[in-house]
């Protein structure tokens, strides 16, 4: 695991995915993305990611349903869920099944930057946890 978070932006809207990567780009992470749950599906089985940005309103197979399959291939990566259509109730869902957080488009890209840190910094003090075994 480097020092630095690798990040798969997904989201639909393909200018928000190019921008998204650009300034993750800029500030030193390692982005790349996807158009659709599908592709996102294909994509982390494929290569390893510290964190997702996922789309809720997506055609075919929206985040929620996406947010389920990611974490059957891998319940440690940390998932920030960015929507531009605020809903309570999935909100509430979302977070019950296990996303690190639940934030409103346009969010400011250095408060992003912020919660991508938090959430892979907890993402790796959970692995060096499960690497140092139970403790007497």
């Amino acid at each position: 695991m480097s020092d630095r978070p690798k990040v798969l932006i997904v989201d639909d809207e393909e200018r928000f995915r190019s921008t998204m990567r650009k300034l993750l780009t800029i500030r030193g992470l390692f982005a790349e993305t996807a158009g659709s749950g599908e592709e996102a599906l294909r994509e982390l089985t494929a290569n390893p990611y510290d964190v997702v940005i996922l789309d809720v309103r997506m055609p075919e197979m929206d985040g929620v349903r996406a947010l389920a399959e990611i974490r059957k291939i891998d319940p440690e990566i940390a998932v920030l869920i960015m929507t531009g259509y605020a809903s309570v109730d999935t909100a509430k869902e979302i977070i019950k099944m296990g996303a690190h957080d639940y934030l409103l488009k346009p969010y400011d890209i250095e408060d992003l930057m912020e919660k991508i840190e938090a959430a892979y910094d907890r993402k790796v003090a959970r692995k060096r946890l499960q690497e140092s075994g139970p403790t007497a």
